[in-house]
């Protein structure tokens, strides 16, 4: 009983150019062969470019993944034979502008030699997503020219169940019979790549083939193979162009896609019978995609056929083996002559979406005539297979009105050039199109840019306002404070400045009440043994204290030389002022050193009491002069030396620490933990003695560069630093001459001046609201407390 004809539809507008495909049909499919070299494009189908994970002079396998896919949208790409990887660079790709991108060169061995691959032998057996995962992993793209990666087209969601599963054998295109021949010879294997894809979406009503009625002999080897499987082969009048994928499900469902919207939205599932041979090959013999068929067609050509070419083929060696004849061919084209874009180099491979290498003559595909004038026939129209209105998209896309284009639905347009074919006035509507849809989606991108900057430069103006309005608050109160301040003032100055000094004198008093004052507490030491109620300092805590004084004298004097520097470089007016304190605070350091020497001179050399002599403390005097620094008598260099051999013995010390550590460490000794502190007192001793040792050569480095300071002569009358050094000394020989009474009245009017001058700025900073108003009452407090300690002085 035979299967009743399916109902099928007809499509608005369409043409029928000669379709000249018998050419390329005399010949069954044949093997292009092994190249010298194959070049594969790193991004042969939409999405994101694969990522290679081979490098250059590695050995690769046929059908061994050399580029791995990134991101979702993305397709791995695997070695066509075996050979060795000569470069990973950027090379001529098929593309209509012309470009280059990134690219695996492989120099071929001709041994053709597989890496391991199996496949399976019920592919019912697998789980959904185990089959996905192998079609992703072998790389399948759509094969029909989109190039879209046949995994993510088969993640159906379940919010969205698929009525029909549809496969595209139109092949509407002229000269192209790839799919036409793929059907003839091996129908069987469509078949099974349909049925598996039908297991994985799980169609609800049919599995359909379309095939246009120009190709009887397909058709048939199709109705053989599938009888008794349930997949409906449906013959449908040839037109171009209804191998679109829209276009086909409207002819065998009736349904519309609706404008920007996807087949899955109204149940159906699309696919190429090319993809659905590369499925089964994946699944059944566990085959990566590598090669498929590919038409080489044209006048120019002696021997049209088709091939079944390793991806990544240079077009030259398809070429030659068709009697490719160069100078009869016009242009070379990389599809049909409807769709198709001229190729611009010959050493362009061969990829996944490649089903056309056109080579046509003069008389073929001749030069467009020039554009003429639109005369507003209004056959564009009728042919456009969407329904759209070419006339007027053609006038927008000339004046560059975008809204209206996108009114118009120009993105609905799928390019097939039937409204340039059928127009009299020769205009290349398609580029027009093309040209605006480019300008468009550059638009958007710019504006998403522009909306983004936008945003981050709204929140940085809003973040700068909030920290000035944050600012200004802060000021208006710190205003408001002073002027409360002035207001009282005002009310009564006397009472209010009194109040400002007098709590500035009390927080001085609380603070030196609760710092703890080396001087004052030497002098209370000092009267308490005067006066005999207290014992003798011991040596070690006279020691200590005595080298804590040296050591904030130290500090001291390098801040005052530093100061003393920067006010020479800056041209200041301090700099006498800094030169005298260098000297105080040398004179200082040098009778700190002094006693530090005497005292340790009396701890050691000093004969015992007359009582008995005590061992221990005389071992723990010994031990506190050496770590004071040896013996007073001790040399700079000799000191340099023993600090040296001290480090020099505590390195090796820790050397040997450390490699018994590691061996019971190796050893799980349970005397780990004890070998760890070991070594770690050990490092401290060692920084320690390091710390000293840099810190004697520091001071033995400043000793040399006083020595040198005082020795040299005058350099030059106009050396700033040293002219106040000399106005210092000669102003502290005039002080060594006056009596003390004499100085306590000059030390006076010089603190009643600087109270003065301090006093004026404290009303100019509480006038402005300044912030500096309680520094200047500080001040003030501090220096009434000197004049007081000094008029009381001077009696």
């Amino acid at each position: 009983m035979s299967q009743p004809t399916r109902k099928v539809w007809d499509i608005h507008g369409g043409i029928h150019p000669a379709e000249n495909k018998q050419q390329s049909l005399q010949s069954p499919i044949k093997a292009a062969g092994i190249p010298p070299q194959l070049i594969l494009p790193l991004a042969q189908h939409i999405g994101a470019p694969a990522s290679p994970i081979i490098s250059v002079g590695d050995r690769v396998l046929k059908g061994q993944m050399i580029a791995e896919a990134k991101g979702f949208v993305s397709a791995p790409v695997h070695a066509p034979t075996s050979g060795t990887v000569s470069a990973i660079e950027s090379r001529l790709i098929p593309h209509p502008s012309g470009m280059s991108g990134a690219c695996i060169v492989i120099d071929t061995d001709g041994q053709d030699e597989w890496a391991k691959h199996s496949g399976v032998e019920d592919f019912r057996s697998l789980s959904k997503m185990d089959l996905i995962d192998r079609i992703r992993q072998a790389g399948i793209a759509g094969m029909g020219g989109a190039g879209f990666p046949a995994a993510v087209k088969l993640s159906t969601r379940d919010d969205k169940p698929i009525e029909t599963l549809i496969l595209n054998g139109t092949e509407c295109e002229p000269y192209i019979t790839a799919d036409d021949i793929l059907m003839r010879e091996r129908a069987a294997e469509i078949i099974a790549g349909a049925d598996i894809l039908r297991h994985l979406i799980k169609p609800s009503k049919a599995t359909l083939i379309g095939v246009e009625d120009n190709k009887p002999e397909g058709i048939a080897a199709l109705q053989k193979a599938a009888q008794g499987t349930g997949i409906e082969i449906v013959p449908f009048p040839t037109k171009y162009p209804s191998g679109g994928e829209k276009q086909l499900i409207q002819i065998l469902t009736g349904k519309e896609v609706p404008a920007g919207g996807l087949p899955a939205d109204i149940g159906i599932a699309c696919q190429n019978i090319g993809t659905a041979t590369a499925i089964y090959r994946a699944i059944c013999l566990g085959e990566p995609l590598i090669s498929r068929i590919t038409t080489v067609t044209g006048e120019a050509c002696s021997q049209p056929r088709n091939y079944e070419v390793l991806l990544g083929t240079p077009v030259q060696f398809l070429l030659d083996q068709s009697g490719f004849k160069k100078d009869n061919c016009i242009r070379l084209v990389m599809g049909g002559p409807m769709m198709g874009y001229t190729l611009q180099d010959t050493a362009v491979p061969i990829v996944k979406t490649s089903n056309c290498v056109l080579a046509p003559t003069v008389a073929e595909l001749p030069p467009p005539p020039p554009a003429q004038a639109c005369i507003r026939c209004g056959m564009c129209a009728e042919a456009c297979p969407v329904s759209l209105l070419p006339q007027q998209m053609y006038w927008f896309s000339r004046a560059q009105e975008h809204e209206k284009l996108e009114d118009h639905k120009l993105f609905d347009c799928i390019e097939c050039g039937a409204c340039s074919y059928v127009c009299p006035s020769n205009i290349p509507l398609v580029q027009y199109y093309r040209a605006s849809k480019a300008e468009i989606r550059q638009a958007q991108q710019d504006k998403i840019k522009a909306e983004r900057s936008k945003e981050r430069f709204e929140a940085r103006t809003a973040r700068l306002e909030q920290e000035e309005a944050e600012k200004e608050a802060k000021r208006a109160a710190r205003l408001q404070a002073a002027k409360d301040k002035a207001a009282a003032v005002v009310s009564n100055p006397d009472s209010s400045k009194a109040d400002l000094i007098q709590a500035a004198i009390e927080r001085s008093k609380a603070k030196k009440t609760n710092a703890a004052d080396p001087a004052h507490d030497a002098i209370a030491r000092a009267q308490a043994k005067r006066d005999g109620k207290v014992e003798e300092e011991p040596p070690a805590a006279k020691t200590e204290r005595l080298q804590l004084l040296i050591a904030s004298a130290e500090r001291r004097l390098t801040s005052a030389r530093e100061k003393l520097a920067l006010a020479r470089e800056q041209g200041g007016e301090n700099v006498e002022a800094f030169a005298t304190a260098v000297i105080k605070t040398e004179d200082k350091l040098s009778a700190l050193q002094q006693e530090l020497a005497e005292h340790q001179t009396s701890s050691t050399g000093a004969p015992a009491d007359t009582g008995a002599t005590d061992p221990a403390q005389a071992a723990i005097a010994r031990a506190m002069a050496k770590r004071a620094g040896a013996s007073a008598g001790e040399s700079d260099e000799d000191k340099t030396q023993r600090l040296q051999n001290l480090v020099a013995t505590t390195e090796k010390r820790l050397a040997a620490a450390q490699q018994k550590l590691s061996i019971a460490q190796e050893q799980n000794d349970a005397n780990v933990a004890a070998f760890a502190t070991g070594a770690e007192k050990t490092q401290s001793k060692l920084d320690s003695a390091k710390q000293e040792l840099a810190e004697h050569l520091a001071k033995v480095s400043a000793k040399t560069i006083t020595k040198e300071a005082a020795s040299a002569e005058q350099a030059s009358s106009d050396d700033p630093v040293q002219a106040a050094i000399e106005r210092a000394k000669a102003a502290r020989a005039a002080q060594a001459d006056m009596s003390e009474d004499d100085k306590l009245k000059q030390s006076i009017a010089s603190l009643e001046n600087r109270i003065a001058r301090t006093q004026e700025k404290l009303s100019a900073a509480q006038e402005s609201g300044d912030d500096k108003a309680e520094i200047l009452a500080d001040s003030i407090a501090k220096l009434q407390d000197k004049l007081a300690s000094a008029k009381q002085q001077l009696g």
